[in-house]
């Protein structure tokens, strides 16, 4: 075999094992490949990485707000196992039940006939419509929320 040929094969090769594990195409696309909707995280995700095990990191413009149903508080880095119907050990999403926020643990979809999703917050399961996560939603930084409410700090960190 010849440098040339050798030097082939090896790239190849080499293209062949990384190809699955670089980013492509949008989280909107994975996540619905994966039997989710495509609104589960906000218009400002930067990039995500998605590794051979199944780790999930989306990494967003910075922390931000959102509202579903309730309002969510996503932070700059949210980390999860993606597997077929569900977003397991989350990390980085927090959901405000009752006057508190709480820590989003699992986001599952057993049924897509269903019409439901399930959020974990840890004390309880919420079932929410399916419909509320078809579109990304706008996701506002901590900073214009600040300027909305006419304060320089929500006292968000305290409350999480």
């Amino acid at each position: 075999m010849s440098l040339t040929t050798m030097t082939h094969f090896l790239l190849l090769l080499l293209l062949f094992f990384l190809l699955p594990f670089t980013t492509v195409g949008s989280i909107q696309d994975l996540l619905q490949s994966q039997g989710l909707p495509a609104g589960l995280f906000p218009k400002n995700v930067r990039s995500y990485d998605l590794d051979q095990t199944g780790r999930l990191e989306v990494h967003l413009d910075g922390p931000c707000m959102a509202k579903f149903e309730n309002r969510v508080y996503f932070e700059s880095v949210v980390r999860a196992n993606l597997s077929y119907g569900g977003l397991i050990g989350l990390e980085g999403l927090s959901q405000e039940e009752l006057f508190l926020w709480l820590p989003v643990k699992d986001i599952i979809v057993n049924d897509p006939s269903s019409g439901l999703i399930l959020f974990d917050i840890g004390v309880a399961h919420k079932q929410l419509s399916l419909s509320l996560f078809e579109d990304p939603p706008v996701c506002k930084s901590l900073g214009v929320l600040s300027q909305m409410d006419g304060r320089k700090n929500l006292g968000f960190q305290l409350q999480r």
